[in-house]
């Protein structure tokens, strides 16, 4: 359950900011950073557990048919992971108290943090394919949070939709993916996944599979020609820049190719794509770092650059190239987290970020120069730095291991090139803030910020020199565990700063003094690049997205011509199509079982049931007429369940058409009563053969289906009811037991659509005509006395039924649903009946929080079954007696039940009661002989 913890813990934290905010910003930002803390050395306490060579890993189960659990697994690539999440998340969070202004939402940023901590470790911990998913979507959804925190700046709107919608469009195709991956392996879980590499290479739809899970790991670590959404992320507070683009989410592709590398590596296909893909970004990052003059943009295409080296290492894949691979998302991670905070520094203590109102810091801010030196240093390679020993590490293994067949030369030197370009911006960060003297003077007056503001960049460059000057003893242990996890095998290997001369090394000195040179004729590559016209990815894909829309809004105009008749036809005609080819297959309509025999009741009812159809078609011109005709179909529809055996679907029918006439008649009486003539002679002679064609072709399919021998799970159901889920009433046991999932996700729709009606509904005006549309004048009479004295009659009466109807629903026809209409129903007749004024004044609470709280009592119930080691909603009954009572029987099922009442009464009510109440103004008088308009009338109270 320990690993549960570190999974779930982050989840919790999201709550502690906005239970502190409001008690200061320095008890909110401690208290904040405990939750992690405790995650943090939570997953420290299972490292001896990990040193003895196994994964430590828990299941609980969730939704077991489709694959689904919360399984979650602590190796050595997770435990890399989450020591950077967590770790750097702890750094990011003290920086951030520092960082943010006092009238900041501090509380609302930690909240969003702390969510994509969460989501994060989420992903690393995952061993479930559809919940590393569940978890990735996660990431997306809190980072366009993060990035789009200062929602008042168009910069960051624009980017955190940019970033969404290009992370969303490739975890929607990474979800297809993963589908594939799971139906080649057989299985969902990460253990069955990995050890299926060969079977999943040899499949025939592993190309298909590779390309979309590549394009979710691609999209998200921002691979060419994915990388454009990660500069325009930088409009994001520098807290979140230096988190999400150093140690957490650009490296969840990267997780992702190696977490599946076992699984999906090892082909041609991942041997030419991968390291092509990488090795483009590698370059593209690199050179346009080398000439941006914001720095924080510096950082971006130099991140993009890194993300690329990985990305080519891991499709390299030798042994020796995921453990370099590895070695480098640590320091990379490390490094980067320094040079994005030191630039936060920066504009936080000068105003600004433009390398031309910045120079000689040094000066002014000597600790803050000393460590963005050093940290450059690292990013640059140089020797006794963390990044040096992953550069030589790269540089050796494009050398070592071919890939692209007799182009296997072009990848070192692409390597080499991206080494140069590395050196020349990182040389470019430090001497043109640091050492090169201002051209213009900065908005403020620069100094040093606060030491503890400046403590994490000083951890973390003492990171990158500590593990540059003693990578064996600092880093062997955690990479062994990391590359045993991902390779599936321990490797042997020793890190060390001097290996002798070797090419990797003249490789490296090469970068640097074409990196030096190409540093000091940067003036001449700007001048060179200057005829170039610049292009903005932002306008590029606000355009390309404007363009988009505009080509769906031409298709769907072309298709439906802005008409819902037209519309309906294509999706009818459709249907008719497909249902067509499905008779022309059968070689006779009628199976082997015989129809049942008709009597007058079933005749009559037939006949009106098609009368009801019938009219309410031809009346609909006359919404009142038509809308009382539709009450017959409804009417006879409950009967016709009741007929057959169905009293539980009855019931259920009878409530729902009460509610949805009351629901039609609110709001029809804001409509005209007659509508004109819009339909040509042709037209109706149309949609009648159409109508007619696909009506023949329902019933012909559900004749053959009724009168065939068909398998059922009924049966199992009729077997189970008792000893499952201890009720007589199968329907009732289906509902809150076996498919309790189907009902929560039902109840959760149902109550955020009574929500949103309610935030639509809200202070709503509408003009309320005085009059129908024969000119006849509304009743003076606003309550009648009859409907008063009967409201107020019937309404216990109801409540009496509805409780009957509830506590009986486990055994016999009834349940929480059918109670809830029937206390909606009597609530909305007093309602109706005496006022919205009169009975709010007597029913003074809103219908909100009851909608709300019977979701939460439904979840609550099924969560509490895992805290027996039960799966989700496992329903557990019991007999008891009591004397003068008897036996009777109690069945957690119950309080299930009455979340699902409690939703539908408050969902139900939130939409009725509001729409009934809607403030509204008088119509202008018109001509009352104009169908579409109400008559003339003398001003009266409306009814």
């Amino acid at each position: 359950m320990t690993l549960l913890w570190i999974a779930l813990l982050p989840l919790l934290g999201v709550l502690v900011p906005a239970l502190t905010a409001q008690r200061g910003r320095t008890l909110c930002s401690l208290a904040t950073g405990i939750v992690p803390a405790i995650a943090l050395l939570l997953t420290l306490m299972q490292l001896p557990g990990l040193l003895d060579g196994e994964a430590l890993r828990v299941s609980v189960p969730w939704l077991p048919e489709l694959g689904l659990e919360l399984a979650f697994r602590l190796d050595g690539l997770s435990l890399l992971f989450n020591l950077l999440i967590l770790g750097i998340g702890l750094l990011i969070l003290l920086y951030a108290h520092f960082y943010l202004d006092k009238d900041e939402p501090y509380g609302r940023f930690y909240a969003f943090l702390i969510l994509f901590m969460a989501s994060m470790v989420g992903i690393s911990m995952s061993d479930n394919l559809i919940l590393l998913w569940l978890f990735w979507e996660l990431t997306s959804l809190s980072s366009f949070l993060l990035i789009g925190f200062w929602s008042y700046r168009g910069d960051a709107r624009k980017g955190a939709r940019m970033a969404l919608t290009i992370t969303g469009a490739g975890g929607l195709a990474l979800l297809a993916g993963l589908l594939l991956l799971g139906d080649m392996a057989g299985s969902y879980r990460m253990d069955d996944v990995l050890a299926s590499g060969a079977q999943i290479v040899a499949d025939g739809r592993y190309p298909l599979m590779l390309a979309l899970v590549l394009l979710g790991a691609f999209t998200k670590s921002a691979q060419f020609p994915f990388h454009f959404w990660l500069p325009h992320a930088m409009a994001a507070p520098t807290p979140v820049s230096a988190y999400l683009h150093s140690a957490t989410m650009v490296k969840a592709g990267i997780f992702l190719m190696a977490r599946l590398h076992p699984a999906i590596a090892g082909s041609e296909l991942w041997s030419v794509v991968v390291p092509l893909v990488g090795s483009i970004t590698l370059l593209y990052g690199a050179w346009f770092a080398l000439f941006k003059t914001d720095l924080k943009a510096i950082l971006a295409f130099s991140t993009i650059s890194h993300l690329g080296l990985i990305t080519v290492l891991l499709g390299i894949g030798s042994p020796m190239a995921v453990l370099a691979a590895l070695f480098h998302i640590i320091n990379h991670a490390t490094f980067k987290a320094a040079l994005f905070m030191s630039a936060g520094i920066i504009d936080h203590e000068t105003g600004t970020r433009e390398l031309k109102l910045l120079g000689g810091l040094r000066k002014t801010m000597p600790v803050t120069a000393l460590l963005s030196t050093l940290a450059a240093a690292a990013m640059a390679g140089v020797p006794l730095f963390n990044g040096f020993l992953s550069k030589e590490m790269f540089f050796t293994e494009t050398l070592a291991t071919p890939v692209l067949g007799g182009l296997s030369w072009l990848i070192p030197v692409l390597a080499a090139i991206g080494g140069v370009l590395s050196v020349a911006y990182s040389v470019r960060l430090v001497h043109a803030v640091f050492y090169k003297p201002a051209k213009e003077a900065s908005p403020k007056k620069p100094h040093e910020p606060p030491h503890l503001m400046r403590l994490p960049v000083e951890i973390l460059v003492a990171l990158c020199v500590v593990v540059g000057l003693f990578p064996a003893f600092f880093a062997t242990n955690l990479l062994d565990l990391a590359t045993q996890a991902v390779l599936g095998e321990p490797l042997d290997f020793h890190l060390a700063i001097w290996h002798g001369v070797n090419l990797p090394l003249v490789m490296s000195l090469v970068a640097f003094a074409l990196g030096l040179m190409m540093y000091w004729r940067h003036a001449d590559l700007r001048r060179f690049l200057q005829p170039f016209a610049s292009v903005d990815a932002r306008r590029v894909f606000e355009r390309f997205m404007m363009t988009l829309g505009y080509r769906a809004e031409q298709t769907m105009a072309a298709l439906d011509g802005n008409s819902l008749q037209r519309f309906m036809s294509w999706l009818l005609l459709a249907a008719l199509c497909m249902g067509v080819l499905g008779l022309a297959q059968m070689d006779i309509l009628s199976g082997s079982k015989s129809n049942q025999p008709s009597d007058g009741i079933l005749v009559f009812g037939a006949a009106m049931l098609i009368f009801g159809g019938i009219a309410t078609a031809a009346t609909h011109r006359y919404r009142l007429i038509s809308l009382l005709m539709l009450s017959i179909v409804g009417l006879f529809v409950a009967l016709t369940f009741a007929r057959f055996s169905a009293p539980d679907l009855a019931l259920t029918q009878l409530s729902v058409e009460v509610v949805t006439m009351i629901l039609l008649m609110l709001a029809l009486f804001f409509l005209p009563q007659r509508t004109p003539r819009e339909s040509s002679p042709l037209r109706n002679v149309r949609d009648m053969l159409l109508a007619g064609a696909l009506g023949m072709v329902v019933a012909s399919l559900n004749y053959a289906v009724m009168t065939r021998e068909t398998l059922s799970i009924s049966s199992f159901f009729m077997a189970n009811s008792v000893p499952g889920g201890g009720g007589h009433n199968v329907v009732n046991v289906i509902l809150v037991d076996f498919r309790g999932f189907d009902t929560l996700g039902e109840i959760t729709v149902l109550a955020l659509a009574g929500l949103a009606i309610f935030k639509l509904l809200n202070r709503l005006r509408l003009f309320m005509p005085h009059s129908d549309g024969e000119g006849r004048v509304w009743s003076p009479d606003r309550y009648p006395a009859i409907l008063t004295s009967i409201s107020m009659t019937l309404l216990p009466l109801a409540l009496l039924v509805s409780a009957f109807i509830f506590l009986r629903g486990h055994n016999q026809p009834g349940g929480g649903f059918i109670a809830g209409l029937i206390t909606a129903v009597a609530l909305i007749l007093l309602y109706m009946a005496r006022g919205v004024e009169w009975a709010q004044a007597r029913l003074d609470f809103p219908f909100q929080p009851v909608a709300v709280v019977g979701v939460a009592i439904a979840t609550l119930t099924g969560l509490g079954s895992w805290l027996f080691g039960y799966p989700f909603l496992t329903s557990a009954f019991g007999y008891f007696s009591l004397p003068g009572i008897g036996k009777f029987e109690l069945a957690t099922a119950l309080l299930f039940d009455l979340g699902v009442y409690l939703a539908v009464v408050g969902a139900t009510l939130m939409i009725l009661a509001n729409l009934g109440k809607v403030t509204t103004a008088h119509r202008p008088v018109t001509d009352p002989k104009e169908p579409d308009t109400p008559a003339p009338t003398p001003a009266k109270e409306p009814r």
